[in-house]
């Protein structure tokens, strides 16, 4: 197949529409479904994603996209019982059936992506490294999503995803073994832009060659997040800043004009994501057959300043069967502060030392920013402030 005609572009109006290739064939079959033109951009932004975690990584990736940037990604590495609570499949069965059915490392990887901001995931657009196996495809159909793409599916998950959605969710199959040209082209305003692409190599032990901060020290779990944090940003529109702990996103600040408005949004969404694990939060006691999306936008409102919208009389009983406490901000600042081990990524150089003011408050102990910043010494002095580690790459990762 050398083109694929879509419904419409970005917006109905938008017509025609399609997707095709100049030369050869398209490295993709659509399975199920009839994905658009955002879900196409989605999808290959985020299949590139996941193809360069596993190469990098050696480990099964996944990758959560909405609007051409990943709301989550991560490794499969195993979750704890916390996690797994946290991401509600602590409870994951086959339907009609109460053993409960084993999570593989892609599923932890797709539990994981899906996890780290669930708010921002909704209506998704997936990504897997590795073939989607029936457990991934279970954790997928309880989900509001909108596809899927991968290099191949199991008979089992085809099945269960060919049905999702009655039967229009979007499946993707893609060549794992296609290769770009060199040479990428784009058009704004009728003009044609054209560039190299970007195929900078962030698994590379020269990124950690020029460490200017008195900390040295990386461990490997802190180079391995840190290439994860490099790779997911490579991908995530500019600015962008990513937090990531034990091989996941755990807060990810796209596109904003402002570095230092990345760090705190990318920083709130990281307490958000370690506030989730507060045995407070862990114990609310929801209401039977409540949806996934209502206990999630009540989760984050709980957790937020606003928490009366959701407590107050005549509110509380439509989510919870009892009226739970409020977790006070002096609570929220003493959890937050044991959160450690965190590690921060930078598509670009950080101006001014406010941004790791700003990420020492949600646990940051490992950086990686490409430096060059006419106050590197403020930053460098920020650092040394808090005792962490931070590696000048020389590699600047804007993608637009």
């Amino acid at each position: 197949m050398k083109e694929l005609e879509l419904k419409y572009g970005c917006n109905p109006n938008q017509k025609p529409s399609r997707i095709f290739m100049e030369e050869g064939e398209l490295p993709i079959e659509v399975l199920n479904g009839r994905p658009g033109y955002i879900n196409f951009l989605d999808a290959f932004n985020s299949w590139q994603l996941v193809k360069e975690l596993k190469e990098a990584t050696g480990l099964p990736a996944a990758a959560s996209f909405k609007h051409v940037s990943p709301a989550g990604a991560a490794v499969g590495l195993p979750l704890s019982d916390t996690l797994k609570k946290v991401y509600f499949v602590d409870d994951f069965c086959r339907p009609g059936e109460s053993t409960p059915l084993p999570l593989t490392p892609i599923a932890c990887a797709y539990a994981r992506a899906r996890g780290a901001d669930r708010m921002s995931s909704y209506g998704d657009f997936i990504a897997l490294s590795d073939e989607c196996d029936e457990a991934t495809a279970r954790l997928i159909n309880r989900e509001v999503s909108d596809g899927i793409i991968a290099p191949s599916y199991s008979p089992e998950a085809l099945e269960v995803l060919k049905a999702k959605r009655k039967g229009t969710y979007n499946v993707i199959k893609i060549d794992p073994a296609y290769k770009p040209a060199p040479i990428e082209r784009k058009q704004c305003f009728g003009i044609t832009f054209e560039q190299g692409r970007n195929e900078i190599n962030l698994a590379d032990d020269s990124l950690f060659q020029n460490i200017p901060t008195q900390n040295k020290t990386f461990s490997e779990a802190a180079r391995r997040d840190l290439i994860i944090a490099l790779i997911t940003l490579k991908y995530t529109q500019s600015n962008s800043v990513c937090y990531v702990k034990n091989g996941q996103a755990i807060g990810i600040g796209a596109g904003q004009q402002s570095r230092i408005h990345c760090t705190r949004l990318a920083g709130q969404k990281a307490d958000i994501w370690w506030l989730r694990q507060h045995p407070k939060v862990m114990a609310l006691p929801f209401v039977p057959g409540i949806r996934r999306a209502d206990r999630d936008n009540t989760i984050d409102i709980y957790i937020g300043p606003e928490h009366d919208d959701v407590l107050r009389d005549g509110e509380w009983q439509k989510f919870f069967t009892e009226r739970p406490e409020v977790l006070t901000e002096q609570e929220k600042a003493e959890w937050i502060a044991k959160n450690t081990e965190v590690c921060l990524g930078s598509d670009a150089f950080f101006p001014f030392g406010d941004n790791i003011e700003r990420a020492h408050k949600s646990g940051v102990q490992y950086v990686a920013q490409a430096g060059g910043s006419v106050r590197d010494d403020h930053v460098i002095e920020t650092c040394d402030k808090y005792g962490i580690a931070m590696t000048f790459t020389g590699v600047r990762l804007f993608h637009h």
